[in-house]
């Protein structure tokens, strides 16, 4: 396994409207939190709102979700996601839900930067540049 760098990590909550008419977590809720842990990721290493203040904005092309296990209302899971690969405008993150020795999905997003003001692809903002170590 390669080694996780830059890894976010948040507990999920699980609300009765996520579970659908089997009493598991509904599919869609993976993507949601999915989400939730993107927004978590640029949280700690460089926030939203600072990207918003310089005009730029990550853009997601891609999602993918395996399902491995159910999770019902009673489970207590967590959400990982670190980095998988950047380049000078695009990145990979990968993902997981899991509970103790379980993981129930997996999954990975791609996207890139968008200037907000020039309404293009921009390169990655120079925070993450040097914390990625891209020139």
């Amino acid at each position: 396994m390669t080694e996780r760098k830059l890894i976010a990590e948040i507990p999920i909550k699980i609300n009765a409207y996520d579970i659908d008419a089997m009493d598991i977590v509904s599919n869609i809720v993976y993507i949601r939190w999915f989400e939730d842990l993107r927004m978590a990721f640029l949280n700690e290493y460089y926030p939203l709102d600072q990207m918003l203040r310089g005009n730029i904005s990550p853009i997601l092309m891609k999602t993918e979700a395996t399902y491995k296990a159910p999770l019902t209302i009673f489970d207590k899971p967590t959400g990982r996601c670190w980095l998988l690969q950047s380049g000078e405008t695009r990145w990979e993150m990968e993902l997981e839900i899991a509970s103790d020795e379980t993981i129930h999905c997996v999954g990975s997003q791609k996207g890139c930067f968008y200037d907000l003001e020039k309404k293009k692809v921009a390169k990655m903002p120079l925070p993450l540049r040097q914390l990625f170590s891209i020139k």
